[in-house]
């Protein structure tokens, strides 16, 4: 940035499992989306990470808050410090003036109105000037580099932590779209249970999260299978310590309804998708995005599935906070995709 350049660009993917903010193209803030705030003060200990390491591991006089739920804010306050957190990372740089801040964030294509104003407003209150808005899976096509203003389908499934977004695109609209609320989080909760109903060790949040990235899979054949992932935990009944192995075939298991879920929504947007435009997606197969893309064999489960070839972005984690800043930086030209 400029020295005489007042206005900071921001291009913030809010998202309920991480936040990612990004600037002049660069990835400045990838952290957790969880703030911890003193019970007794409502004031901000810690944002992201640090509050990560806290979570579940807090006394009386900390609480650790993740502020979205399901794609949408279900905590305003814990919304604006955490944002305001985010930003100050970046703001590290002492400077005789506060820039006046312009960003683009993204937001579920199911959002209502209240929702998008919730987030709105979040933005407003931790010093922003000018707010765009722009649904994920518009930006997740950008980001991954799909021509968006083509006259012809292009089909995103982005799982996140809260929602699935599940989108045709055309000519820079939404042909048909379908955001449910089965994603990341739910096959964290999936797994939580299962270990518990299975092995009779109870396990928090973060360890089920660590189950799901080492030996999280869809399918039980996998070519190059994972390790088994060692838990260790207290005996529900006994309290005694347990170490336990995972497998990734019995990870496959617990999550197949969770994944069942997200196919029928898959099927369900291509069923209200026009035949022309149907038959371009058929063509250019689907692309998958969101650290929900990042599951073992799920490309493959899906081919198989629907019969369409489904392909994992590049850079799945990243696709919709890249394509919010190539938005912002093209506001210009893609204004008209902006809320």
């Amino acid at each position: 940035m400029g020295l005489f350049s007042f206005t900071q660009e921001l291009a913030i993917d809010l998202g309920t499992a991480n936040t990612i903010i990004i600037s002049n193209g660069k990835v400045l803030v990838d952290e957790p989306s969880i703030v911890a705030l003193d019970k007794r003060t409502d004031k901000l200990i810690a944002v992201g990470e640090v509050a990560r390491q806290m979570h579940e591991k807090t006394h009386p006089n900390i609480t650790t808050i993740r502020p979205l739920r399901d794609g949408v804010i279900a905590d305003f306050y814990a919304a604006e410090q955490m944002i305001r957190g985010m930003v100050k990372k970046i703001d590290s740089k002492k400077r005789w003036f506060a820039p006046s801040l312009r960003m683009v964030i993204c937001v579920p294509s199911g959002s209502s109105e209240v929702e998008i104003r919730a987030v709105r407003d979040s933005a407003e209150h931790a010093g922003g000037r000018d707010v765009y808005m722009i649904y994920e899976p518009m930006a997740a096509a950008i980001g991954i580099g799909l021509d968006v203003e083509a006259p012809q389908g292009n089909m995103i499934v982005d799982i996140g932590g809260g929602t699935t977004e599940i989108a045709v695109i055309s000519l820079g609209g939404l042909v048909s779209n379908k955001s449910i609320k089965v994603a990341g989080d739910d096959l964290t909760a999936d797994i939580q249970e299962y270990i518990a109903r299975q092995h009779n060790v109870r396990i928090g949040e973060r360890t089920a999260e660590d189950i799901k990235i080492n030996v999280g899979s869809v399918l039980t054949e996998l070519d190059n299978p994972p390790e088994d992932y060692i838990v260790h935990g207290p005996n529900r009944m006994t309290a005694l310590p347990m170490e336990v192995p995972i497998n990734y075939q019995e990870i496959a298991h617990c999550l197949e309804k969770s994944i069942s879920k997200i196919e029928a929504a898959v099927l369900s947007a291509l069923e209200q998708t026009p035949p022309e435009v149907y038959a371009d997606v058929v063509r250019n197969g689907v692309y998958i995005a969101g650290g929900g893309a990042l599951l073992r064999g799920l490309d493959k489960r899906l081919t198989d599935k629907i019969g369409i070839p489904f392909h994992v972005a590049e850079d799945p984690l990243h696709s919709v906070a890249k394509g919010t800043g190539i938005a912002l930086k093209n506001i210009g030209r893609f204004n008209f995709l902006m809320r």
